[in-house]
């Protein structure tokens, strides 16, 4: 941040899970001096002014759907940043012609994170590469992670849990159906499910609705 800023951005992060928020929110530990975090719930209207918005893709419609749209509108939300896996061109494209500011990756460390909300709170238009190779997943959390579910085997799993058919499911992961089954199938394994029922039932013991009852604030966010 430069010498003539004279407090820390506030980012508000949205996701409809608890889990995943203070994941999220932990990764800013070692940078409160530049970030502020607080969180919205995604299906309320915004309260307060916020410099950043930075919502998180687990088990919620990528970028193509009215949700970000929505908040990009809103004047009291600042810049929107999309946080997400899916970096497909067109998902990208659309959110920007939405009024996205920035489109990041969860494959970036902690502090390109920080560094990349400090630009796109100056001003630009901040988008990450497609990353190569395997992904890491340090520093993010995600229900079911301690029983093995990788993120997208959970996000999946989520998504069943809230009732989601496998084309639902694709359209909103923008995964193939081929690739929805094969998480689905691997997720069965890692949790001992053989059908959907059990697997929702499971879901449902296990943290997987959406929790719209969450902490309001973090950290001394707003």
């Amino acid at each position: 941040m430069t010498a003539a800023t004279t407090r820390p951005i506030t980012v508000t992060l949205v996701d409809d899970y608890e889990v995943v928020l203070i994941g999220l929110a932990h990764l800013f530990d070692a940078h409160r001096d530049r970030i502020v975090v607080s969180e919205i719930d995604a299906n309320r209207d915004l309260d307060d002014a916020i410099d950043v918005v930075l919502y998180d893709s687990f088990a919620q419609p990528e970028s193509d759907h009215q949700q970000v749209e929505d908040l990009a509108r809103d004047p009291r939300s600042g810049c929107v940043v999309v946080y997400t896996w899916n970096l497909q061109p067109e998902l990208v494209e659309q959110a920007l012609r939405a009024g996205v500011r920035g489109y990041l990756s969860k494959a970036l460390s902690a502090e390109e994170l920080v560094s990349a909300i400090e630009r796109i709170h100056a001003g630009e238009v901040v988008v990450s590469p497609a990353p190569q190779g395997e992904l890491s997943t340090d520093g993010l959390d995600w229900p079911g992670r301690d029983h093995g579910l990788t993120e997208r085997e959970a996000e999946v799993l989520a998504l069943i849990t809230q009732g989601r058919s496998n084309a639902e499911i694709a359209r909103l992961t923008w995964l193939s159906p081929n690739t929805v089954k094969s998480y689905i199938r691997s997720a069965y394994r890692r949790i001992g499910a053989v059908n959907r029922t059990q697997a929702v039932l499971w879901g449902v013991e296990h943290g997987f609705l959406p929790d719209h009852h969450r902490i309001d604030h973090w950290l001394g966010g707003p």
